[in-house]
C-alpha cells in the first residue's frame, strides 16, 4: 500500500539562525515519505547558506519570491508549490517532535472526511527548553474553530491538499492572521479533528515585523474574520466579530491611559513638584509610623 506524501511547508524570512533546527526535525521524523517546501521571502541573512546544503536532495524544494511579499503570499505560495497529499506548516523557528508526521498521517488516513487536523504543542523558551503546554482545542458539538475563536495557532495543523483545493486558498494579500484564514477555510469544506497529542515545539520570544506590531496583527485578524463572515453569510454584528472589535478598543484605551500616565510622570512640572513635596511626604510617613 502506497503511503501518502507529506509536504512540510516552511515560509522563511530572515530566520536563518533557527532554520537548521527546524529542517533537522523533519529529517528526524519516524515517517519517511515527506518533502520540504521552503519559500524564501527575500531573506538577507544566512538562510541561503542552509539552502545550499540540500541542493542535491530531491526531497528539498526551495523557491524564492522575487521580492518581499509578506506572510500571506509566502504561505499561499508554499501550498501552490506542494506535491503532497497532506500538508502542514512548520515555522522556521519551531521544530516537530519525531513522530509528528506519523501521527498526523494516521489520523488523515483513518478519517477521509476530515479536512484539517489540529494537535497540541509545547511552549518553549528561546533555547527550546519546554516551559509549558498550549491549551487543547476543545470543541462542543456544533462548535468550530471560528466560534471557539480564542485558540491561538501555536500548534501543528495539517490539512488534505484535495480539500484545500476546494477553497479559494490562503489570501495572498494578508500580512497577519494567515493561520486563522487557512483554518476558517478548511473547516468550511470538511470536518475537523483535534488530536490530543503533542507534535510540535513552539519557540517563544522571537519577534518579527508582524508580531511586534500589535495593531497590525489585530487589524489583519479582523479582516480574516470579516471575510469569513461574508463567505458564510453572517452579519458583521455577529457576536464573534464584535468580540474582536471590543478587544481592540479595550487595548487602545489601555494604551491611551498608559501614554497619559507616562507623559504626566515624565513632565518637568511633575518632577519639580515631586521634588518639592518629597520631604513632606517622608515626614508624614514617619509620623504615621510613630503613631502606630
Amino acid at each position: 500500500m502506497e503511503i501518502p506524501l507529506f509536504s512540510v511547508l516552511i515560509a522563511n524570512y530572515n530566520n536563518g539562525h533557527y532554520l537548521q533546527e527546524a529542517i533537522d526535525s523533519v529529517f528526524e521524523q519516524s515517517y519517511h515519505n515527506w518533502e520540504i517546501v521552503v519559500v524564501d521571502d527575500g531573506s538577507t541573512d544566512q538562510s541561503s547558506k542552509i539552502y545550499h546544503k540540500y541542493e542535491k536532495d530531491s526531497r528539498f524544494h526551495i523557491v524564492y519570491n522575487e521580492q518581499n511579499r509578506g506572510c500571506g503570499y509566502t504561505k499561499w505560495r508554499c501550498v501552490e508549490e506542494a506535491h503532497g497529499e497532506i500538508c502542514g506548516f512548520l515555522d522556521p523557528d519551531d521544530v516537530l517532535l519525531p513522530d509528528a508526521l506519523e501521527k498526523m498521517v494516521k489520523v488523515h488516513e483513518n478519517h477521509p472526511e476530515v479536512s484539517i487536523v489540529y494537535s497540541r504543542c509545547y511552549r518553549c523558551d528561546i533555547e527550546m527548553n519546554i516551559n509549558g503546554e498550549n491549551n487543547l482545542l476543545k470543541l462542543r458539538e456544533g462548535e468550530s474553530f471560528y466560534t471557539y475563536r480564542w485558540y491561538g495557532p501555536m500548534n501543528l495543523a495539517t490539512f488534505k491538499k484535495a480539500f484545500y483545493d476546494k477553497t479559494e486558498g490562503i489570501a495572498p494579500y494578508i500580512l497577519a492572521g494567515v493561520d486563522q484564514d487557512l483554518y476558517f477555510k478548511m473547516e468550511e469544506v470538511g470536518d475537523i479533528y483535534v488530536l490530543n497529542e503533542f507534535t510540535y515545539k513552539y519557540r517563544q520570544g522571537v519577534s518579527t515585523a508582524v508580531t511586534s506590531n500589535w495593531y497590525r496583527t489585530w487589524f489583519w485578524n479582523l479582516e480574516v474574520r470579516r471575510n469569513a463572515c461574508m463567505r458564510r453569510g453572517l452579519s458583521l454584528s455577529d457576536e464573534t466579530y464584535q468580540d474582536f472589535i471590543k478587544v481592540i478598543q479595550e487595548r487602545e484605551q489601555r494604551v491611551m491611559n498608559q501614554n497619559k500616565h507616562d507623559i504626566l510622570f515624565s513632565s518637568k512640572v511633575f518632577r519639580l513638584g515631586y521634588a518639592i513635596l518629597y520631604p513632606f511626604i517622608k515626614i508624614k510617613e514617619l509620623l504615621n509610623r510613630i503613631r502606630k
